[in-house]
């Protein structure tokens, strides 16, 4: 009886699991679509609500937490980390005025925000040129290249220009979707010999002005 027992228990949590698993679904393809027409398309996106985890490293050093962002399209954002349930940091942007606890340097603050702006915004290009590279199409803005594959119109790589000279490296990875909105689930940001790593949990398109 309790042989039974166990095992229509276990045939009940493993049908449970399946109907949990995300949906193994095939990115759409735009092979024959205005890669600009799919780019524009995305305009009507105002705001992103994530939340994520969080790793960050810096030569053999390793920390994580667990990340929030709310981000609108116009640039204004919260951050907050979390490490052990506590606090760690927040970063607020609000009519490009920035603050932060801990305390970090101006242009270490504006460097995140608009590198968070515009990874997460990706698509929130303006009189972009096209170039084709084999599978891969780069979009090539004043101070922004994007590659995107030419099939599905999914971010691959973006290179970002800060006014100091610098760059900030963005990989996208392991595609997602939500509410017929593809996204990114795995992100790394690169700058000089640090890294940070978003593992996305949750997240919100909101539509609108």
């Amino acid at each position: 009886m309790c042989r039974n027992v166990l095992i229509l228990f276990s045939l009940n949590l493993i049908l449970l699991l399946l109907s949990c698993a995300p949906r193994r679904v095939e990115l759409p393809e735009y092979e024959y679509v205005d890669i600009k027409e799919v780019i524009y398309s995305k305009n009507n996106i105002s705001r992103i609500d994530s939340k994520f985890s969080i790793a960050y490293e810096k030569d053999d050093t390793i920390l994580k937490g667990e990340g929030i962002l709310n981000i609108s399209k116009n640039g204004d954002l919260t951050l907050r980390v979390y490490s052990f349930g506590f606090l760690a940091f927040e970063l607020i942007s609000e009519n490009g005025i920035i603050k932060n606890t801990p305390i970090i340097d101006k242009k270490s603050a504006s460097m995140l925000a608009k590198g968070l702006k515009d990874c997460f915004f990706w698509w929130d290009l303006i009189d972009f040129d096209v170039e084709e590279n084999g599978e891969i199409y780069i979009l090539k803005e004043q101070s922004r290249e994007l590659w995107v594959d030419r099939k599905t119109i999914f971010p691959l790589k973006q290179l970002i220009s800060l006014t100091d000279g610098r760059k900030l490296q963005i990989y996208y990875e392991e595609p997602m979707e939500n509410n017929e909105i593809w996204f990114p689930s795995k992100i790394k940001i690169e700058h000089l010999s640090s890294s940070i790593t978003l593992e996305i949990k949750d997240i919100l398109f909101s539509v609108g002005v």
